[in-house]
């Protein structure tokens, strides 16, 4: 795992020029060879020009990726031909790109920042502590995303040198050290420099802050059949939290420049001409029956592909219907089109779902409203008559079954944030997600196994970790259930 890190990723670590907009995204691929000092500010720059495919990452090939495949378990998209991935085929993906790539340049930015003998020439990319808050908030983003996924997983002393040889930490207290981490990032940001290289907030501090608790807000929730108590004291923790949560018309979104650097939905469709993934009947469904009008922003037709069919059933529908819903549509998949990263409604809608639960004292209905609302605002479609007939419908409003119809609205909101999509329904059972026909376990999965390559350099550490994950013979189960999904 980790000892393939200066092999794979020298070019990025030692790059030599600053990045301060997305359109300067080349730069960082300029030619390592001319300094051996690492460049903080295109560093960052890597890191978060990757953010967007961490939403949905646009496989170009048959190698599907991480996130693409949690969009098929939560059900928003459909497999358009090969079909393995939507009919639960064990997967097997690796996540050296992660440690041996983003989560080593922050950890870069850390020690470059951190270390007396050359903490004053990283200065000259913002002031030190600013550039560690933010590498710590990205670390914690990302990590989530792979404990979210995994589950138990090398994290403590991961980022060290180590010969690939790392124990695995245990979710939970990966977990209690995320929100230390995030409050400290927090309190550390001082009133120097910004970070050069930041295209995703250009240097607004306090939009770093917001970004930092409303991550801290939704990792909490996420132990809300787990540990209540805990998720409860977190999630109060973020809201009264310096600068508090994102608020109406506060999102984090990578913006493209266009040309090479595309919205990776445009690259996926115009240009590498891949049709294999469209938006799934389960989704398109959902939209069609509550009269919801994102499906003018999420997909290009009404007309949703069935999902987890046999490749066989899978052809026959593409061939009668070729005009099958692709991923979002009109100025969404436009080359310059942004890409949610976290939004103002899942945060409306996770205060909605912590007020419900009574973790909070605001009020369910405004929280709920504020979250739909700024969904449909986000994408695009929001007028004041339709939004108003929209929630007036018995199928929306809280009027019965509140919890349900929150944890739908956070899962229809998320899209096309597929990893979160799946930790809404693995953590509250919504919307009611059926099993692919086509599949032959019946079973929607859970986790991911780990990848061969983890078992082939650290075969002791995970092959440990992995007997918590057994169902019935089978070890390293996608049906196993992580620490919060217990």
């Amino acid at each position: 795992m980790f000892d393939k890190r200066a092999l794979l990723f020298s070019a990025i670590l030692f790059a030599t020029v600053s990045c301060s907009k997305i359109d300067e995204f080349g730069n960082i691929n300029q030619n390592p060879g001319t300094t051996t000092t690492p460049v903080p500010s295109a560093l960052l720059t890597n890191v978060l020009s990757a953010l967007g495919n961490e939403t949905w990452d646009a496989p170009y090939t048959n190698s599907i990726g991480l996130t693409t495949v949690c969009g098929f378990y939560c059900q928003y998209f459909s497999e358009t031909l090969y079909t393995e991935n939507s009919t639960y085929g064990r997967p097997n993906i690796n996540w050296d790109n992660y440690y041996a790539g983003k989560l080593y340049d922050l950890q870069t930015i850390i020690n470059f920042n951190s270390d007396a003998a050359t903490s004053s020439a990283a200065a000259a990319y913002g002031s030190n502590k600013n550039q560690i808050a933010v590498a710590r908030i990205l670390k914690v983003y990302l990590f989530s995303l792979l404990t979210d996924c995994y589950g138990d997983l090398p994290y403590f002393n991961s980022l060290k040198a180590d010969n690939g040889i790392v124990a695995f930490d245990a979710q939970e207290n990966i977990y209690k050290n995320f929100f230390s981490e995030l409050s400290e990032a927090v309190d550390q940001f001082d009133d120097g420099l910004a970070p050069s290289g930041d295209i995703l907030f250009n240097g607004d501090l306090t939009m770093w802050r917001k970004f930092a608790n409303s991550l801290h807000a939704v990792l909490a929730l996420r132990l809300s059949k787990i540990d209540a108590s805990l998720g409860s004291a977190e999630f109060n923790k973020a809201l009264s939290s310096k600068d508090g949560v994102f608020g109406f018309n506060e999102n984090a979104q990578l913006n493209y420049p266009g040309g090479v650097y595309s919205n990776p939905v445009y690259t996926y469709y115009a240009v590498a001409q891949q049709f294999r993934i469209g938006v799934s009947s389960t989704m398109i469904d959902w939209l069609l029956n509550n009269h919801d009008n994102r499906i003018n922003a999420y997909a290009n037709s009404s007309i949703g592909f069935p999902y987890g069919l046999t490749r066989d059933s899978a052809l026959a529908f593409n061939n009668a219907n070729p005009n099958w819903a692709r991923i979002l549509q009109g100025e969404n998949t436009s080359t310059t089109a942004a890409i949610p990263i976290l939004t103002s409604a899942e945060i409306f809608l996770a205060r909605a779902e912590a007020a419900q639960q009574g973790w909070t004292n605001e009020d369910v209905n405004t929280m709920y409203e504020n979250g739909v609302k700024e969904s449909w605002t986000y994408w695009n479609v929001y007028t004041d008559s339709s939004f108003a007939a929209y929630m007036s419908q018995p199928a929306i409003n809280l009027s019965s079954n509140p919890f349900q119809k929150i944890c739908e609205q956070e899962w229809a909101a998320i899209y096309p944030n597929g990893p979160r999509g799946w930790n809404i329904w693995r953590r509250t059972g919504y919307p009611n997600l059926q099993p692919a026909s086509g599949s032959s376990s019946h079973v929607i999965p859970r986790r991911f196994p780990y990848g061969n390559n983890e078992y082939s350099t650290n075969s002791d550490n995970v092959n440990k970790a992995a007997e918590q994950y057994t169902i019935g013979g089978d070890k390293d189960s996608p049906y196993g259930r992580m620490w919060w999904d217990k």
